[in-house]
């Protein structure tokens, strides 16, 4: 078995305004740091329109077919823009994870990574914020629920901002436990520890700026894994945001690149107890472009290891 690198050149089409952190220089670090490994390399297809409506109403898809620019770019907020290229490549993104399932669930792959932008996370029912459109992984989440018959899927997300689309789009669904590890107060200020959702099956642990690989690890060990184990999911899925990082500008969790390698092999060793490995990862934020493409790097290589 082995890892999947699922991405597509369509993704450097989203163009954000020139000083934005989301930018397309981020795939152009983050890529060329997974050459020389040895994946599974697939180019993400478009997402089904029909994938997106599992998690958003037609509505949104409409109001953000009419704020595509055809030239130059919009803003849908201060921090989300679009170009001309950025629908298309939020449907790659979407596609990209919804592949990614398929091929875990198949058996063509242990595990997956999705490096595709823009990220999806902040993305709710109607809303596009925190430069996401689709919420990417609740659109794989509901695709492997439906369409494979899956009875239960775990969401973690450790970005470093809270995943409040991913929450918002699946807390209603009791098939669904979300976990998010995140920095307070930051954007977009959600993510209490006391909100638990409608069933029950949201865990928010909130982290202090500063508090660092041993606070991080704490909180992974003690809140989030054993409430993934005794949730028992028949698939895995990680909002893989590495915005934690020390380096990065727009946080100050202080994590490193040894943090997010052992995460993964945490992840990676519950997904292979319950999901038969099936895992599958999802780039979200990092915003320091060596940072980025050196902590994806480390946690590539232990989803290889995994997969091996």
């Amino acid at each position: 078995m082995t890892t999947a690198l699922i991405t597509h050149e369509d993704c450097l089409d989203h163009v954000t305004p020139p000083g934005h952190p989301e930018r397309v220089a981020r795939l152009e670090a983050l890529l060329p740091a997974l050459e020389g490994r040895d994946l599974l390399r697939i180019k993400a297809p478009l997402a089904a329109e029909d994938d997106i409506l599992r998690v958003h109403p037609p509505a949104h898809l409409a109001a953000l077919r009419r704020a595509a620019p055809e030239d130059g770019r919009v803003a849908l907020d201060p921090d989300t823009w679009m170009s001309p290229g950025s629908l298309t490549a939020a449907f790659r993104a979407a596609g990209g994870a919804v592949r990614a399932v398929d091929m875990v669930m198949a058996g063509e792959a242990t595990n997956a990574f999705v490096a595709c932008r823009p990220p999806g996370h902040h993305a709710e029912y109607e809303t596009a914020m925190g430069f996401c459109l689709f919420g990417t992984l609740a659109v794989a989440a509901k695709h492997a629920l439906d369409h494979h018959g899956l009875s239960r899927v775990a969401v973690v997300d450790f970005d470093v901002h809270h995943g409040n689309g991913t929450q918002n789009l699946l807390e209603d669904d009791a098939r669904v436990l979300f976990c998010s590890t995140h920095q307070m107060p930051l954007f977009p200020g959600t993510g209490d520890p006391r909100d638990t959702g409608p069933h029950n099956t949201v865990v928010n642990v909130a982290m202090a700026a500063g508090d660092g690989s041993e606070a991080f690890r704490a909180a992974i060990e003690d809140k989030v894994l054993p409430r993934v184990r005794d949730f028992a999911p028949e698939l895995l899925l990680v909002s893989a945001g590495f915005d934690a990082h020390a380096a990065d500008p727009l946080a100050g969790m202080e994590l490193t690149e040894a943090d997010f390698a052992w995460v993964t092999e945490r992840l990676c060793e519950v997904a292979a107890h319950h999901c038969d490995g099936r895992l599958v990862s999802n780039l979200e934020g990092g915003y320091d472009l060596d940072a980025l493409a050196a902590s994806a790097a480390t946690h590539v290589d232990a989803l290889i290891a995994a997969g091996g």
